[in-house]
This record gives C-alpha cells, sequence and structure tokens, in this order.
C-alpha cells in the first residue's frame, strides 16, 4: 500500500528544509519582541466550546473544530443539542485563549503585561494558497495600557521583526472602529444595520469600491444612505489629508480624541520606525473579528496581494471573562503566509555556523565511537553544528544529500583505524 503526499484534510507536513525557514524566522521573531519587553507564554491547544463561541470570534466561530465528550458525560442517546455533545473545541485564534489565561493569572502578571504567543490554530476552512486549516499564528499583546502607546510599540515591534527578517517596502494599514461606525452614522444607516454593512465594505479588496457601492444597493439600503457612505470615501481618496477631512466631515458624529490619537500614533511610528514600511490611513479598513473596539491595523505585502497579518484594541473582550474590563491591544503576524513568500523568493538562512557530518562505518567498536561522541560534543560546546551519522553504502550519494541540507565538512571514522 502505498502513502497519498498530499496534505493531511487540509494540515500539511513539513519537510526539513522549510523547518529550517520556520525555525530561523521564529527565532528572529522572538529575539525581536523580546528586546520590546514582551514576555512569552503558551495556552492549551484546546478551550471550552463557551468561550470559543461568546460571539466575539465573527466568523471564524463557524469554523470551530468541535470536540465531543467523553466517557460518562457523553450520552448520545439522551442528547438534544450541540452542548449535549461537545464541551471543547480546538483554539482558532490566540486572542481568546489570551484573554482566559490573563482573567486567570491577572494578580501573576505585571500591568501593563507584554504577551508574546507563538502557536497553532485551527480552522475548519476552505485550504488555499497560504492558508491551512493548521497553521502557526505569532502574536503579540500589551494588556492593561489604555494609551496610544499599547499601539506604537505593537506596530513598531511587529514591523522591525518584518524588517530583520529582509522584508521591504510593504504597508501597514491603520483605521478606527469608531471611523468605521460615524461615517455610517453619518450616511444615515442605522445601528442595527452597520454589521451588515461592514461585513460588505470588507470586501472592498476583491470587488472594488462600486462593487461595495452594488451590493450595499442589492442588500436593501437606501439609495441615498449608500450615496452618502460613497462620498465620503471619495473625499478622503481626493483629500490631502483624509483623516482631518473626516474629522470636519464626521463633526458631531466622532470624537475628537479618535482622530487626534490617530494621528498621533502614525506620527510617531513613522518618527522612529526601524523598517523600510508605509504606514497609512485607510477607511475601509474593518478586520472581520467582532471583539474590536479602537484601532486596527493590517499588514499588506504587494508580492501576496492579500493581508499578512492585523490586528487592533480590544478592551471589552477581557471583561467578559472577569466582568471588569481591562485595555487590550494586539498585532498577529500572518506566519505562514510570510513564510510562503520567503520560500517561493528562494530565501537563504544567513551564514551560520559551520555544519560538520562524522561519517561512522558501520562495525565500528563502541570504545572508538565514544571518543567520537566525545569530538562531536566538544565541537558543539565550541558552537559548531555537528551530526554523527552511519556511513551508507554509497558514502558519495550520502555526502550530496548531505550538502544539500548545508553540511559543508565531512569527516569519516572507518573501523579499521583507517580515516580519511
Amino acid at each position: 500500500m502505498s502513502l497519498v503526499k498530499k496534505p493531511v484534510n487540509g494540515m500539511k507536513d513539513i519537510l526539513p528544509a522549510e523547518m529550517q525557514i520556520r525555525d530561523y524566522v521564529q527565532g528572529v521573531i522572538k529575539d525581536t519582541y523580546r528586546e520590546y519587553g514582551f514576555a512569552q507564554i503558551e495556552t492549551p491547544c484546546m478551550e471550552s466550546i463557551a468561550n470559543l463561541s461568546n460571539k466575539q470570534g465573527g466568523e471564524n466561530e463557524k469554523l470551530i473544530f468541535k470536540v465531543m465528550k467523553r466517557g460518562e458525560k457523553l450520552n448520545l442517546e439522551t442528547a438534544k443539542t450541540q452542548a449535549d455533545l461537545v464541551d471543547f473545541g480546538m483554539r482558532y485564534d490566540l486572542t481568546v485563549p489570551l484573554a482566559r489565561f490573563y482573567a486567570n493569572h491577572a494578580n501573576d502578571l505585571p500591568s501593563p503585561f507584554k504577551a508574546l504567543q507563538m502557536g497553532n490554530v485551527w480552522r475548519a476552512d476552505r485550504p488555499q494558497r497560504g492558508r491551512y486549516r493548521q497553521f502557526m499564528q505569532c502574536d503579540i499583546d500589551i494588556l492593561g495600557e489604555p494609551s496610544i502607546l499599547a499601539e506604537i510599540e505593537l506596530i513598531l515591534a511587529t514591523t522591525a521583526a518584518l524588517g530583520r527578517i529582509g522584508f521591504q517596502k510593504f504597508e501597514v494599514k491603520i483605521n478606527e472602529r469608531r471611523i468605521l461606525k460615524a461615517m455610517a452614522k453619518c450616511s444615515g444607516f442605522a445601528e442595527e444595520e452597520m454589521d451588515s454593512v461592514f461585513i460588505i465594505l470588507d470586501k472592498i479588496d476583491k470587488i472594488g469600491i462600486e462593487g461595495v457601492a452594488e451590493e450595499l444597493k442589492d442588500a436593501g439600503f437606501a439609495q441615498a444612505n449608500v450615496d452618502q457612505y460613497m462620498a465620503l470615501f471619495e473625499g478622503v481618496r481626493q483629500a490631502k489629508d483624509g483623516l482631518s477631512y473626516l474629522e470636519k466631515e464626521l463633526d458631531g458624529f466622532l470624537e475628537e480624541e479618535v482622530v487626534v490619537n490617530l494621528k498621533e500614533i502614525m506620527d510617531c511610528v513613522n518618527g522612529c520606525k526601524a523598517a523600510e514600511f508605509e504606514l497609512a490611513f485607510d477607511p475601509s479598513l474593518v478586520r472581520g473579528m467582532s471583539y474590536y473596539t479602537g484601532t486596527i491595523f493590517e499588514i499588506v505585502m504587494p508580492e501576496f496581494g492579500a493581508s499578512c497579518g492585523g490586528g487592533g484594541r480590544y478592551d471589552k473582550m477581557i471583561g467578559n471573562f472577569t466582568g471588569k474590563d481591562v485595555p487590550a491591544c494586539g498585532f498577529s503576524i500572518g506566519f505562514e503566509r510570510i513564510i510562503l513568500l520567503l520560500m517561493e523568493n528562494g530565501f537563504q538562512i544567513p551564514r551560520q555556523p559551520e555544519k560538520t557530518a562524522y561519517l561512522v562505518e558501520k562495525g565500528y567498536p563502541a570504545k572508538k565511537l565514544k571518543e567520537v561522541i566525545a569530538k562531536a560534543q566538544k565541537a558543539r560546546e565550541d558552537g559548531q553544528q555537528v551530526l554523527v551519522v552511519r556511513m551508507n553504502k554509497n558514502k558519495k550519494f550520502q555526502k550530496e544529500q548531505l550538502a544539500k541540507e548545508g553540511y559543508e565538512k565531512f569527516e569519516e571514522f572507518f573501523r579499521r583505524g583507517k580515516e580519511e
């Protein structure tokens, strides 16, 4: 029976060459984030289904891999609802687990708390380029900081990490949920209509602004409201300073501090950034998660043609666990997508310590093998990477394969004492 070399249910195997790149990139990201004061934590891969299904995860709540109750807890004969069958789910992101983690451990954590998480998440989504059902997320969050310092630090740390990996001339889009709502309210949309309006607006990258207008009309929204809404976006496009334009147009619908804070964030980031990127205000940026309450941002890389990360402020989520709201803001790198871009562009890991392979002939005496292992241990202590492996019959082919893995130097050990 042959094994099929395809992704397993939308979850892929990772070969050594890609794993080396992933390890390197993870290392760069972690080192960068630690320089900014973030501390790494880890949460379980499963969470209570009640936590995951609290109506804050947007469309992702429809994509949860659910875990059935086990043993005596599971009674198929009396089960009438999903709640009778399911008690846990695989986490679909790292933000909900972080909120639960903070609620449980806040007394043991500093305030503000700067958290770093890297781990797999699962979504029952349709696999496509750069998207799998199991994928790595790479998050940083600041909990307990209500000021714009959180947004500034998150954007600077994330873009610094991307810059050190080698990405240049990418774009970070920034918006504010309160600006989104003010634009909708100013255009005449009712509060209860706004989620539907934003779902359509979120398609703008695929269907364009004219497509958004058509879909809003087809959805039954009043022509006058749609026209006013589109006029605001056109005004931003034509204005020299889109934020100042909206500040004037939305007078009476938007708190003054919203625009002031956004301008201060952009001014500080642009004046202090350590990577080559553009920070641009985009009033059409929505971000799908309904838990966002303020600033939102997204990374766009032209070569991918889609988002490669994003985040924002979610000041109300932790209160769902504790009964008391805690200011919170986070940024997530689209790890799988940046790995895909690196591999498609022939990324080479910067020169690492020399890699040496010790080829030991089969039948090599145990007493002498101990000496070889000791020699390898000494070299490893000195910072070298040493592989000790049995010598194959086809030694030439074996060396060729090891060379592809980056081994540059070979030492051979023969049982009769002859060494080459």
